[in-house]
């Protein structure tokens, strides 16, 4: 194990020294290039420096990859692979950060508007800035975007800034795939079976779970020196009651887990991310319609785009998924397994950003795409587009999980939007764990009034503890940081993500021990030995009223 770790920190050094060696600057500085030229170089610089971050998270990709088999050989479970990505990430951005710009800044310049010249409404997205050439008398007209608030005038190095997270990166190109393979490849037999519940727990909780971990940050936060309104309270509410149990489910399925509990967590935990998303934004809407205060109209409006978005979604995703069983069941595209797949492929995904594009929420609509596809497209396919999708998108999600988690351990040193404060960020604990307390164990009271087969409480503590928080909530709170209060939402998110995800997950086996949770279990045989069950209760029950008929005859 020893040799295995100076192996790893010969690789970390490997990978920095490579990195400075491919952003020093060896070129003349006393040259002065003409505006094209500098053009040309700087595309190449960004070139090269994308080039060198993708290849440090490939191998750091790699190396979690090999960390893994490692630890799956040795039977060692007490860290997750997400955990592992996390870590890794985390010293590698450590590395970037505190090790110093890695090559040369690049050039800068601070412009201050002068005769009293201001924008009313708000900043111009486009500036248009005459420079004169270096070489000759002309000038050049150069245009320059808005990216947004900087808080230093000092630049980073290209490195620092490339690596950073980006939330349209993980929304557009991660998500999609993560919440596909969720829906595709759901044990669909108990997920239905359990789907009131899962509903109750994804709709009522997360929404229980909002506004209670609101009302404690609205509570406590006036107790300290910053300031936090209302609807921030119940935005940070939203974006922190997200879910993601990956780390839990992995190992649930390494341990073959009771399948009533895992698709109790499993499905509680995807509509749960789109039921945070969605909430989200309806209380960024209502904060747009309430000026600051409680507001009935704004509400009720704030409640039925909630609805709207939710319901627009759920059809879209639905009707992608049967329009594409429809094309594989009445054309013979089978024929052609590769186009079918490509097919397959291409309408799953265009779901997401159709929704987008609609002013939906593609989350709900690429995860009901999912189901469909898996209950009617999946059926129509060839045998070797089975195969291949299944493979494909397995392949896809597994990649997209842990390059997520990396970039969020890189991120948490790179990204300059921070604010932190002690007070907040144990608030904000504080209020996740009383609000999954709430989320749990009242709905499931409630739930057990009307199910035989009851939710026993080994399972709720189990769900209590298995409310992770991960790449969504982060997603979700880095997405906008352009005030103080989203800035300490940022923070205590990093704190938060962090600590569920390496704690908790590296203590789910001694919980599932220690809660003596059934594993090992043939979903196959568990399900018959449950239909067994049943046809015998429902003989049993027949045989009385049959005994006592005759009788009474």
């Amino acid at each position: 194990m020893a040799n295995l770790c100076k192996k790893y920190v010969i690789v970390v050094c490997v990978l920095v020294n490579l990195a400075l060696l491919c952003l020093a600057d060896v070129k003349p500085e006393n040259l002065k290039p003409s505006i094209d030229v500098k053009e040309e170089q700087n595309v190449s610089k960004h070139h090269k420096t994308d080039s060198l971050t993708i290849l440090m998270l490939l191998a750091l990709l790699l190396l979690t990859i090999l960390t893994i088999w490692f630890f799956k050989y040795r039977r060692f479970r007490f860290v997750h692979e997400t955990g592992l990505s996390m870590i890794y990430g985390l010293i590698v951005g450590a590395i970037i950060r505190y090790a110093g710009p890695l090559g040369k800044k690049p050039d800068h310049a601070k412009v201050e508007l002068i005769n009293g010249t201001f924008y009313a409404n708000s900043p111009p997205e486009t500036v248009f800035l005459s420079l004169p050439n270096f070489n000759d008398t002309s000038t050049a007209t150069i245009k320059y975007n808005l990216i947004g608030k900087v808080y230093s005038t000092e630049p980073d190095g290209l490195l620092e800034r490339t690596v950073t997270f980006d939330p349209e990166l993980f929304f557009n190109v991660m998500l999609p795939i993560i919440i596909f393979e969720a829906g595709y490849s759901m044990k669909r037999r108990h997920f239905f079976k359990n789907l009131g519940a899962i509903m109750s727990y994804a709709f009522i909780g997360t929404t229980i779970s909002c506004f209670a971990v609101g009302g404690i940050m609205f509570g406590l936060t006036r107790l300290m020196s910053i300031d936090f309104s209302l609807n921030d309270c119940f935005f940070f509410g939203a974006i922190i009651s997200a879910t993601d149990p990956v780390t839990i489910l992995a190992i649930f399925n390494d341990l073959n887990v009771d399948v009533d509990l895992y698709a109790l967590v499993f499905g509680e935990s995807v509509l749960n991310d789109a039921v945070a998303i969605v909430l989200s934004g309806s209380v960024e809407k209502y904060g747009e319609l309430s000026a600051g205060t409680f507001d009935s109209k704004a509400f009720f409006g704030a409640l039925g785009n909630f609805a709207a978005i939710f319901t627009g979604a759920f059809a879209m995703g639905s009707l992608m998924g049967c329009i594409t069983a429809l094309i594989t069941k009445f054309t013979k595209i089978r024929d052609f397994p590769l186009l079918e797949t490509a097919l397959f492929f291409l309408m799953s995904y265009s779901t997401f950003q159709a929704a987008e594009a609609a002013s939906f929420t593609g989350i709900v609509a690429v995860l009901f795409c999912g189901i469909t596809q898996a209950h009617y497209t999946y059926n129509n396919l060839s045998l070797e587009s089975k195969q291949r999708t299944k493979q494909l998108f397995e392949l896809a999600n597994f990649l997209a999980e842990n390059f997520v988690f990396l970039y969020i351990g890189v991120s948490v040193f790179t990204f300059e939007a921070l604010k932190w404060h002690a007070g907040f960020i144990f608030t904000a604990i504080l209020g996740i764990i009383v609000g999954r307390f709430l989320n749990v164990y009242p709905v499931s009271f409630l739930l057990n009034l009307g199910r035989s087969n009851k939710i026993k409480f080994n399972f709720q503590h189990m769900m209590m503890f298995s409310g992770l928080r991960g790449a969504i909530a982060f997603a979700l709170a880095i997405r906008n940081t352009s005030s103080d209060s989203r800035q300490y939402m940022v923070s205590a998110t990093v704190i938060i993500v962090l600590s569920t995800v390496i704690c908790c997950g590296g203590l789910t086996t001694p919980m599932l021990q220690w809660l003596q949770i059934r594993v090992g279990v043939d979903e196959e045989l568990d399900t018959i030995q449950t239909t067994d069950n049943t046809r015998s209760v429902s003989q049993v029950r027949l045989s009385v009223i049959l005994y006592r008929f005759i009788n009474i005859g």
